[in-house]
Order: C-alpha cells, then structure tokens, then sequence
C-alpha cells in the first residue's frame, strides 16, 4: 500500500507524461503481480462502487477528531475532496502500512461491501489508525469510489509497454474488455507468449483529433474520406465463435441494453467486428441524442420504450474479418471490405452502412458541412484514405470537422466552489435568461475561462453575494457570459423548459450589461428554427 500511494501522490503532483509514464514503469517493473493487476485496474479508470455512504465517514471521522458536524463541513468546503479531508483531519500516522496493495484491497476494502455498519466502523477506524497520511488518502478514494489522478489510460498502456517489450497496441488490446485483477491476468499482460483473447474482446478505439477549420491544409480532398459525424453511443459489434457482443468506447457490454442489435449482429459472419455508432432511428431517420438518452441508464427496456425509441448501428469501418485483425489495411480497403459485408450479406436494418460524403473541393464540402443540422448531424469526419486504424488519438489519421455550436449570452446567478484544485475558488457557476422582468436559469457551465478570469470571478461572488444555500451563494445579476453549447431541446425537468447539451464559457461579455442578456423566448425560436431545418 505504502508504494501505491507513493506511485499516486507522484502521478498527482506532476503534469508531465514523461515523468507520470516513468513513475508507473518504475512501479510495474518492482510490484507483485497481484499489486501490478490491482494498479492497472484502478490507474485505467476502473474502480468500486461506493462501498460506504460518505455521511457515515464524515460522522466517524468528526467523531475520531472530537470535533463538531459543522467544523467537518466547513474544513471539507474548503477542501473540496472528501478523501482528502478526511485523510488530513485524522491524526498523522507516520510510519504506515506494511501490507500490500493486494492485502488492503481483498482483506480490508472488498468486503466493506457486505459487513454490517457496526462492522464497518470498526474496520474503517482500524485501518485509519493503521494507515499514513497519504494512505489514509489513497485508502479513502478507493472506498467512495472516487478513485481519479490525471492518467490517461495510454500512458498506462505506455508504461506497461516499456516494462515487457511488448507493442503498445498489443497491450491496449489486451487491456479491453471484461477482466479480473487477478496475478494471472497482470502476468499475461506482460508476457510475449500470451496466447488467444476472449472471445468478447473488443479492440481499442481510433479517435479523432478536432479540426481547427481550416480542412485546406490537409492536402488534396482525394486523398481523404468523407462521412457524417454522428452523434451516438461509439461502439464495436463483435461476432466470434457464434456469440455476438456490443462494446461501447467506455467497455462497457451493451447487448442488452439494445436487443435489436442482436438478430442483426447474429447475422454477421463469424470473425468479424465493427466499429460504428449508436443511433436512435425510427422510419423518419436518426433521432436526436436526447431521445437516446431516455434508454441510457435502464436496467429494463419496456416494449413501449422499444417502440417509441428504436436503435440503429450505423458502421463505418471494419476492424477483423475473418477471425483476421486488419486494422494495419488502408481505411479505403477496409471500407471496401465493409461494405461487401453489409450491403451483400446483410439483410437487416438494425445494422446500417455510414454513407460517404461526395464533393469536388474543399469548398464545396464546407458548404456541405454547413448543412449537418438539416441532416440532424455534428458535423463531418475526414480521414486519410491511407490510413491504418490507429489506437486512441493518432495525429493526422482522423479529423472530427464539427459545425460551430449554439451561442447565446447570459446571465451569472449563481456559484458553488469547485473541487481539488479549485476547492478555494467558486468556479461553478449557474447562467440564466431574461423571462419577462426574471431570470430563469438553464444552464451550468464549469470551463472556458482563464486562471485570472476565474479569479476575478471569484472575487465578485465574495463581495456580491445575495444569499447562501449551503454550498451555493446567489450574487447580484450582472455578469454576462458568451455560452456555448451542442443541441437544445424542450425539457419537462428544468424551469426553464429547455435543456443544452454540453454548455461552456466561450467569452466574458464585459461590453454587456445584464438587460441586453438572452431571453428564453430567443432561446426557443434557436430551438424552433433547428426543427424547421
């Protein structure tokens, strides 16, 4: 445990990848094979479920400490992070745990899950007094499962990389999927003989980098292909060995959560995986994103549900054939192949082929992009005809070329501190629109401005609050913001009777007052002018 936390606080401290990439190979190529599986299952984004409500360790925690409720919230306010207020709180243990990672995982923290709550204070008292700070830390996050430090899952693979020799798109490969943190599973990872994945294993995602808009620079439009950029659920369709799955981009299993993805993917032939999109589609076409988000999150999806919000697998490339992985083949060649397979094979419009986007310049594509929102579209996908499938984010293979979002200016209202870094700081803010004479909120954005504009926002919230509600201060409406934002639809859930996906700060609008701020009413004609398109 003691080398964990010294791995997190290290990762945690520096911004640097060469130096985060060194500090895990520094660890990989010194830990247990039980403590190595447990690391690349917590460092690759995966974690508990909350194994304790956070209520009763701020009650233990206040208790251990002898102080008042009230003192706890205030510390944890200006803190920002649970695990790391309580691990600061707690009187300084200095020398530490003497067991491993894997010890504290599947002797203390895994059974967390079905003690008693008699059980668990004890057990969670015991091991603060067993623990340093810096475990105390660790050891929290991993109990709230909130367990995050700025890595991303290639440099993890990266590292892992460095310590076997092996190919970084071999391990990521390896690293997808459903497995168990097991020493079994760290030592095939690494090991050069590892034989045949599961079945069910999808590859890692190709992604793409945004476009700055000026698409001329990429050479001659022959040399790249054109599609739609959909906007979905990513996913791979995976049919080996007579058993079909659905992956999503977060490796999470998705078949039954889309039945009618089943018929048609058992009609794939064996060896063969796609990567494509998840759309809701009716006999009108694709539907918009919210419709989808109706069946994200349900355990069980009712026939009328079924009926009313049906799913299509829009697929644009085609990873193995087969049972042969050809991601190394050029784009143009795999879509070749793809198609042979849905337009000659496939009898089932549950699976669909992403058409290409034809255009005899630069130009005329751009006057093609900008009619995506009439297509019900984010915009455009170009990629190198030549290219491989790469893993993650390869320069120059795939450019995303989105449309310019929404925008609108609004009105500051309200503000809560952040988190971590930001715990000192109200960096969260609510926005509102003119209705009549009052503003009523629609929106809460968290990014877009610059350190110093943050602290300067900062500073007005301090000096200009109205009231506090807990956490959140209400401050004289005066601020205007330039917001931007994806989509914008009715919603039954807000005051406002509208919702925006996706809402950032693009500009603070000093040369606006308050009352020159947006109306809801401008806000719904956005909204009726995008269903007349």
């Amino acid at each position: 445990m003691k080398q964990f936390a010294a791995l997190y606080r290290t990762l945690d401290e520096t911004t640097k990848t060469t130096l985060k990439i060194g500090a895990m190979r520094e660890y990989f190529s010194q830990c247990s094979a039980g403590d190595g599986a447990w690391a690349v299952y917590f460092l690759s984004g995966r974690r508990f479920k909350r194994l304790i409500p956070t209520a009763r360790l701020r009650e233990w925690c206040a208790q251990s400490c002898g102080i008042p409720g009230w003192m706890f919230e205030e510390c944890y306010g200006a803190v920002g992070d649970l695990a790391e207020t309580l691990a600061l709180l707690l009187p300084d243990q200095t020398e530490g745990s003497t067991g491993s990672l894997t010890e504290w995982i599947e002797g203390r923290i895994r059974p967390l899950g079905s003690l008693t709550d008699e059980e668990r204070h004890r057990t969670i008292l015991s091991a603060w007094a067993d623990l340093s700070t810096p475990e105390r830390f660790v050891f929290n996050k991993l109990v709230t499962g909130e367990f995050r430090v700025g890595v991303a899952q290639q440099m993890v693979v990266r590292a892992l990389a460095d310590v076997s020799g092996i190919e970084a798109p071999v391990i990521a490969h390896r690293m997808m999927g459903t497995w168990e943190p097991i020493p079994e599973y760290f030592q095939s990872l690494l090991n050069r003989e590892t034989g045949e994945s599961d079945v069910s294993q999808p590859y890692p995602f190709c992604l793409a980098h945004p476009s700055n808009g000026d698409v001329q620079t990429l050479g001659e439009l022959g040399d790249w292909l054109v599609e739609w950029k959909w906007d979905g659920i990513r996913g791979q369709i995976i049919r080996r060995d007579g058993q079909s799955f659905v992956w999503s981009r977060g490796e999470e299993p998705m078949l039954e959560k889309f039945p009618e993805l089943t018929s048609a993917s058992n009609q794939l032939p064996d060896g063969t995986v796609l990567d494509g999109e998840i759309l809701a589609w009716n006999d009108a076409g694709v539907l918009p994103f919210s419709e989808m988000q109706r069946r994200i999150g349900r355990k069980t999806i009712g026939k009328k549900l079924l009926s009313e919000v049906p799913v299509r697998f829009v697929a644009f490339d085609l990873l193995e054939e087969n049972g042969i992985d050809i991601r190394k083949l050029p784009f143009r060649e795999r879509r070749l192949r793809l198609e042979r397979i849905l337009v000659e094979r496939l009898d089932n419009k549950s699976i669909s082929l992403s058409p290409l986007v034809s255009a005899d310049s630069w130009e005329t594509l751009a006057r093609l992009r900008a009619t995506s929102r009439e297509q019900k579209v984010e915009g455009m996908m170009l990629k190198r005809a030549d290219s491989e499938y790469g893993v993650g984010r390869v320069t120059g293979l795939w450019w995303k070329w989105k449309i310019e979002p929404y925008t609108c200016d609004a009105v500051l209202i309200y503000a809560q501190r952040g988190h971590g870094r930001r715990a000192s700081l109200y960096t969260d803010y609510t926005f509102a629109a003119w209705d009549g004479e009052a503003l009523v909120p629609f929106a809460k954005a968290y990014s877009g401005l610059t350190d110093a504009e943050i602290r300067e926002v900062d500073q007005y919230v301090r000096k200009h609050t109205l009231e506090q509600f807990g956490p959140v201060r209400s401050v004289t409406p005066e601020l205007v913001f330039e917001l931007a934002f994806e989509d914008i639809q009715d919603s039954k859930r807000h005051k406002s009777g509208i919702a925006v996906r996706f809402p950032r700060i693009v500009r603070w609008r000093h040369d606006k007052a308050a009352n020159q701020a947006d109306t809801l009413d401008s806000l719904r004609r956005m909204m009726r002018h995008k269903h007349a398109t």
